[in-house]
């Protein structure tokens, strides 16, 4: 059933309130903790809470106490405006570049990892999750389904078996589904890759290559890039899958780019390219985690890049 306008309008004005709040402390955990139980109060509440998000991202301004009613009326957020918005582009607010991406992240996760971090966590079937350092999953088991969403980073998960109920992990438009298994999934600079230990895991996505599912089954990976389209696969030494959670980062043929993303999330602060070019090159190798650093740079040399510690929370990536 929908609400009234008077109904509408409160919640805009509590989202609203959220957003200040959170623009004002984005750090401020007791308020990303208000945000995402405001939004899991209904599904309205979510529904104007990504809008309001959304748009105010664009609009690039704060949004204050006097002038709610008057953005209001000024952004469009009436109640059938809300209704249709999603089939509406929003420019450059629509890759969450505008409006704190990381404290959005934290609202829907579940679990979260910092900088460096490394954590094993239950699931409420007894499978583990292990989540590696500056990410992020949310759980949804309901009506019959496992499902897992990567929100962002790296997760092994050692699942366990249930015939009846698959166990899914999605992100970045590919779904890794298995039942009695263990697998990794990460996400670094848009490039998904899926490895699996032991097991069966059907690794489906949009992409002509993978859409009607590609079977894994131990030391297989397969890798998806959705900029570019690329699918790549291969296989792994017995051991190697997962081998952040020793510390090690092992790559096959792997972008610049997604080896500094993983790399990054042991090093504090933004890691930046200064030259893109860089980070489309490809390269082999392990890499010790123990020196996040140094793996960087080892990364980075080969394809003509050097590494400089800017500031405590800023690492660039330029040409040598």
């Amino acid at each position: 059933m929908g609400i009234d306008q008077a109904e509408h309008d409160r919640l805009v004005d509590e989202a609203i309130d959220l957003v200040i709040r959170l623009q004002s402390d984005s750090d401020n955990l007791v308020a990303i903790e208000m945000a995402r139980q405001w939004c899991s109060r209904s599904p309205e509440h979510e529904r104007i809470w990504q809008h309001i998000t959304k748009i105010h991202g664009a609009s690039g301004k704060i949004l204050t106490e006097k002038r709610k009613s008057e953005q209001r009326e000024k952004l469009g957020l009436t109640r059938r405006n809300l209704m249709i918005a999603g089939s509406i582009g929003i420019g450059a607010a629509a890759s969450g570049s505008l409006f704190y991406p990381r404290v959005m992240r934290d609202i829907r996760a579940d679990y979260i990892t910092a900088t460096g971090e490394i954590r094993s966590v239950s699931l409420p079937d007894g499978s583990v999750a292990t989540l590696g350092p500056d990410s992020a999953i949310a759980v949804q088991y309901r009506n019959g389904a496992r499902r897992i969403e990567l929100l962002d980073g790296m997760s092994f998960f050692d699942v366990a078996r249930d015939p009846n109920t698959p166990f899914s992990v999605a992100v970045g438009g590919v779904t890794a589904t298995a039942l009695g298994t263990a697998f990794d999934v990460s996400s670094d600079a848009g490039v998904v890759t899926v490895d699996v230990d032991h097991g069966l895991v059907d690794v489906r996505a949009s992409t002509p290559l993978l859409a009607a599912g590609e079977k894994l089954t131990e030391n297989d990976w397969v890798s998806y890039d959705a900029s570019s389209g690329d699918v790549d696969r291969g296989k792994h030494e017995p051991g190697q899958v997962g081998a952040w959670r020793e510390r090690l980062v092992i790559a096959e043929r792997e972008t610049v780019a997604a080896l500094v993303a993983r790399i990054g999330r042991w090093i504090p602060g933004k890691v930046i390219f200064a030259d893109p070019y860089i980070g489309s090159a490809r390269v082999s190798g392990v890499f010790d985690l123990s020196n996040p650093q140094r793996a960087l740079e080892a990364v980075v040399h080969p394809a003509g890049g050097r590494v400089r510690r800017m500031a405590s929370l800023m690492t660039v990536i330029s040409p040598i």
